[in-house]
């Protein structure tokens, strides 16, 4: 079995939601100062040694994040079909990472969305 690396970056942002048809206190308006952990898998690394260079991982995820920072996500295109919880905050994440990231020997492994200190969502496709 060949050897493989994960590589992770962690970022941030800010933003609001509303989860419609929810019980509870989710059901109003709030925010959530959200952290997210990008995991990328190599199965090679270049001639530096390098699977994937953070700062490339890094500047892809800061990309991703700056669509969902001081945004209200109910009014985004993304979750104009589905609640914007953690969960599908996640998919969304890591669907938009992909398509910068992804390359013949590295992909998106997972991404870990944190709600709060001590609640959070991993979500792969693996």
């Amino acid at each position: 079995m060949p050897a493989t690396y994960v590589l992770k970056v962690c970022v941030d942002f800010s933003a609001a939601h509303v989860l419609n048809g929810y019980d509870g206190g989710c059901a109003h308006l709030h925010g959530h100062n959200w952290q997210v952990e990008v995991e990328v898998k190599a199965t090679a690394l270049d001639d530096l040694g390098m699977g994937l260079d953070f700062k490339v991982i890094k500047q892809a995820a800061r990309e991703v994040v700056a669509m969902l920072d001081h945004r209200y996500l109910n009014d985004l295109a993304a979750f104009s079909q589905q609640n914007p919880t953690a969960e599908n905050i996640a998919a969304w994440i890591f669907g938009e990472l992909a398509t910068r990231l992804n390359r013949p020997h590295v992909r998106m492994h997972a991404v870990t969305l944190w709600e709060t200190p001590r609640a959070c969502v991993r979500y792969s496709e693996t």
